[in-house]
């Protein structure tokens, strides 16, 4: 287990990479912290391969820029084997995007080039999510709850499937087919005034040329979370699911690449937990006073998703929806695109501090300008 403050051993960090000449001071800028972290440094994946099995490791950071590729599957190796250590993930110097599997393999992705601060803010962050989802008052409250939701299994199996560069159309249809009631559903949100484009879609291969395989993946998870909303009102039902998918449309657009994508789920997911009995579904006044009520929604749901085995980020963005600036992370990511979405689409304030605080306060008239002509054009960072 992982000791940061008053720990009877030093935190190991294990870096793996070369060190440029701005991130050899590391150490010495981490004891100016006052903290105990003991960082190793290995130079290829080999070394890292045999530190794998070695003695506990806390922190683990990968440097994509020296060892490629192998940084998510060493990532892996470290998940299998040090389920507790944080993950790290360092992009190179092209400036390249994550994709999917660094996404789901690593905690965070940092930037180069590596400084204490950061690194410090970003374990913290992971750790108070870890918290969160390990607190006794939720597990209990949960616990109590006889009839959870089940994960949207052929969701998952379509994400999956997404992951194989041999993934033919007609095997997508194939898993959205498994299940009658899904088919027909996935085609009526196809219909919708979100995805149509003015002919109406009857089959499922037409529903996937029109949509493109992310839509479809997101039309399959709405379809299967808001199949089981059957103890909400019909009127309550019809709202969760128009906010969900209209704060999904516009978080596609805050983001860019695979971010956008997992800005989008997120917003689909953001009120699953109001699916379930006796949570408080009210929209917080003072989201620096929800910890002092029972768990929320936003809790709840985070929660839940983190039993369906949900990236980390679409987990986290649910859990910190009211207060951004919880997550930990440095810029305007998921966590961020998500609370703006979300507030864009439920009409209800924006964080501005949050937006000054990662330098996209500008931004906001924008987002709001087009949100309200009902044309969410690409308004992606950078």
């Amino acid at each position: 287990m992982i000791q940061l403050e008053d720990g009877t051993a030093p935190t190991s960090v294990l870096i793996i990479g070369r060190a440029n000449e701005s991130e050899r001071g590391l150490q010495a800028a981490l004891n100016e912290q006052g903290l105990d972290w003991q960082v190793r440094r290995v130079e290829d994946a080999d070394a890292a391969l045999a530190a794998v099995t070695g003695d506990a490791i806390d922190i683990v950071v990968a440097d994509a820029r020296a060892i490629g590729r192998r940084a998510v599957g060493l990532l892996d190796e470290f998940r299998r084997h040090h389920p507790e250590a944080v993950r790290l993930l360092m992009l190179g110097d092209q400036g390249e995007p994550p994709d999917a599997a660094m996404m789901e393999i690593a905690h965070r992705i940092l930037s180069h080039p590596l400084c204490a601060e950061e690194l410090v803010e970003t374990v913290y962050g992971v750790l108070e999510l870890r918290e969160l989802l390990d607190s006794p008052r939720l597990k209990g409250f949960v616990g109590r709850i006889t009839d959870l939701p089940p994960a949207p299994s052929i969701y998952l199996e379509l994400t999956q499937a997404l992951r194989d560069p041999e993934c033919t159309t007609a095997r997508l249809i194939t898993l959205v087919s498994k299940d009658p009631a899904l088919a027909a559903r996935v085609l009526r949100l196809c219909n919708s005034a979100y995805f149509s484009g003015g002919r109406t879609i009857t089959d499922l291969r037409s529903a996937v040329i029109r949509l493109g395989a992310g839509h479809l993946g997101r039309l399959v998870l709405a379809s299967e979370v808001f199949a089981h909303a059957g103890t909400l009102p019909a009127s309550e039902r019809e709202a969760l699911q128009h906010r969900a998918l209209e704060s999904s449309r516009i978080a596609l657009n805050l983001l860019s690449d695979a971010s956008a994508d997992l800005a989008a789920t997120a917003c689909l997911l953001a009120e699953v937990g109001k699916l379930l009995p006796g949570v408080d579904r009210s929209e917080p006044e003072d989201a620096d006073a929800l910890s002092a009520i029972e768990p929320g929604y936003a809790d709840v749901g985070a929660y839940l998703l983190g039993l369906w085995g949900l990236p980390l980020p679409i987990v986290e963005a649910v859990a910190n929806q009211h207060r951004p600036g919880r997550s930990g992370h440095g810029g305007f990511w998921v966590t961020g695109a998500v609370h703006v979405a979300r507030a864009l689409a439920s009409q209800r304030p924006v964080d501005e501090r949050y937006l000054a605080s990662v330098a996209m306060t500008d931004r906001l008239p924008e987002w709001q300008a087009l949100v309200a002509e009902g044309n969410p054009a690409r308004m992606a960072c950078g």
